[in-house]
C-alpha cells in the first residue's frame, strides 16, 4: 500500500479536482483518495491552502490476457487490476459568492485552471448548510449545493469573459480578427480552445461578425457552455453510510437525471486504506471485500471497526470512492488505458513486463500514442502492430481502452 504516497507529480499530465462546500467531508475524501496527509477538522476553511496528491484510476490490466503478471513503473497492479496515477488537487471549500471572492473564493478558484476534470464532493445527508456549518441531517437540501457550485463556476467565467470585454470585441471587430482564435487564446488558461468557442457560437447561435453585439446573457450562455466543456464533474454524494443520504441520493438522481451522481462514504475508504497501509488487511481499492491478515493481533475495537466495514461493503458493494475517481477518467473525459509493449517481448530493456501504462483521450490515434512515448516515434512512424491481435493497424486507427500497442519507427 505504499504505492499510495511514494509517486511525485514530475510524470503526471491529467489533473482531478476535488471541490465543494466546505465541511462535507471534502479533505477526507481526497485523504482516501491519496492518502496524503492532510488536515481534516469539523469547521469550515480547515482547507486553506491547496493539497496536491496522487490518486489511481483503476482499470483491468492487459497482463490478464496474456496469462502473466507485470511490473508497473508508475502505479500497481494487484491481482491483475491496474491502478494508473492521475494528479489531484484538493482547493478550500467553496461558499456562495465564492466569484466574488467570499471564502477566499477567487485564489482558490484559480487552482482549479488547469483541471481536466472535477469531483464535486457533497454531504447526502443534508448534515451541512450553505454555509458549510453542520445541521442536523436531512434539515439541508443538497440539491442546493450542485446548483450553487455550478453557478460559482459559470460566474467565475464569466468574471474571466468579461474582463475588457468591450475593448476586446471592438479590438478584434477592427483588426478582423476571428473572434473563435481571439476568445479561445484569451481562455487558454482554462483548457479552452478554438474548437470549443467555435462550436459555442454555433451552438448558442451568436453573430461571430459582431461581438460587440453580445448581451451580458449571450456572454453567461458562453461561460457556461466552456465550463462544462472544459471542467465536466462528476459528484460525490458523500456520507452514504447515513440513512437519510441513501433517499437523498435516490432523489438526486432523479432530479439530476444528466449527471453522474455516485454514493460514497469517504470516512469508509479511508479507514480501509489506513488499515491496509498498516498491514491489518488486504484491500483493492473498489472491491466489496478485505481479509483480516492477522486476526489474533486485532484488538477488540479494531475487529469491531472490520466488522462495521465489512458489514458497509455487503450493503453496499464498494465505499464508492474508487469508482467516483474512475467515473471522472472513464465516463466523463472517456479516456482509454493503452498499454506499450512487444508483440514478440512485451517486457523492456529491464525485464519489466508491461511497465507503462497511458491515460489517452477518447479520440487518440496509434500516430498520437507514438508521439506520447517520443516526439522521434512520432515523426519517424512507420507502423503500429496490436499486440493482442498481432495485426498492424494504420497511423490514424483510433485506440480502444486496454490495447497494447507496439510502435515501428525509422531511425
Amino acid at each position: 500500500m505504499e504505492n499510495y504516497i511514494k509517486h511525485g507529480f514530475t510524470s503526471l499530465f491529467m489533473l482531478i479536482g476535488v471541490v465543494g462546500k466546505a465541511n462535507v467531508g471534502k479533505s477526507t475524501f481526497f485523504k482516501a483518495l491519496t492518502l496524503a496527509d492532510v488536515e481534516i477538522a469539523n469547521y469550515p476553511f480547515a482547507t486553506i491552502k491547496p493539497n496536491h496528491g496522487i490518486g489511481f484510476v483503476s482499470t483491468e490490466c492487459a497482463d490478464k490476457f496474456f496469462g502473466v503478471q507485470c511490473n508497473p513503473r508508475e502505479g500497481f497492479c494487484i491481482k491483475h487490476k491496474r491502478f494508473i496515477p492521475v494528479d489531484v488537487i484538493d482547493v478550500a471549500g467553496l461558499v456562495p459568492g465564492a466569484h466574488a471572492g467570499k471564502g477566499m473564493g477567487n485564489q482558490f478558484l484559480d487552482d482549479l485552471r488547469q483541471a481536466d476534470a472535477l469531483i464535486h464532493v457533497i454531504d447526502a445527508s443534508g448534515g451541512t448548510n450553505e454555509k458549510g456549518e453542520p445541521v442536523e441531517p436531512g434539515s439541508y437540501d443538497p440539491a442546493n449545493d450542485i446548483l450553487f457550485l455550478e453557478k460559482e463556476l459559470d460566474m467565475w467565467y464569466l468574471g474571466i469573459i468579461k474582463k475588457g470585454w468591450e475593448r476586446f470585441a471592438r479590438q478584434v471587430m477592427q483588426e478582423h480578427t476571428e473572434i473563435e482564435k481571439a476568445l479561445a487564446k484569451q481562455l487558454t488558461g482554462l483548457k479552452v480552445t478554438e474548437e470549443m468557442v467555435k462550436k459555442a457560437i454555433s451552438e448558442l447561435s451568436l453573430n461571430k461578425d459582431n461581438p460587440v453585439s453580445w448581451s451580458e446573457e449571450d456572454l453567461l450562455r458562453m461561460a457556461t457552455y466552456l465550463r462544462k466543456k472544459t471542467k465536466p464533474m462528476v459528484i460525490a454524494a458523500n456520507k452514504m453510510d447515513i440513512e437519510v443520504a441513501q433517499q437523498n441520493i435516490l432523489r438526486l438522481k432523479e432530479k439530476f437525471p444528466d449527471k453522474i451522481i455516485i454514493g460514497c462514504s469517504a470516512e469508509s475508504e479511508l479507514a480501509l486504506k489506513e488499515a491496509a497501509k498498516k498491514k491489518l488487511i488486504d484491500y483493492i481499492p473498489g472491491d466489496n471485500k478485505f481479509e483480516v491478515l492477522k486476526p489474533d493481533e486485532l484488538s477488540e475495537k479494531q475487529k469491531a471497526a472490520l466488522d462495521f466495514l465489512r458489514g458497509f461493503l455487503q450493503k453496499f458493494d464498494s465505499t464508492g470512492v474508487q469508482e467516483t475517481i474512475n467515473a471522472a477518467v472513464f465516463k466523463l473525459l472517456k479516456y482509454k488505458a493503452i498499454f506499450p509493449g512487444g508483440v514478440n517481448k512485451l517486457a523492456d530493456s529491464n525485464g519489466n513486463i508491461l511497465p507503462d501504462c497511458f491515460l489517452m483521450p477518447p479520440d487518440a490515434t496509434a500516430l498520437d500514442f507514438a508521439y506520447k512515448l517520443h516526439t522521434d516515434f512520432g515523426r519517424n512512424f512507420i507502423k503500429a502492430i496490436n499486440v493482442k491481435t498481432k495485426m498492424p493497424i494504420a497511423k490514424d486507427h483510433v485506440l480502444e481502452h486496454g490495447d497494447v500497442i507496439e510502435i515501428i519507427a525509422g531511425k
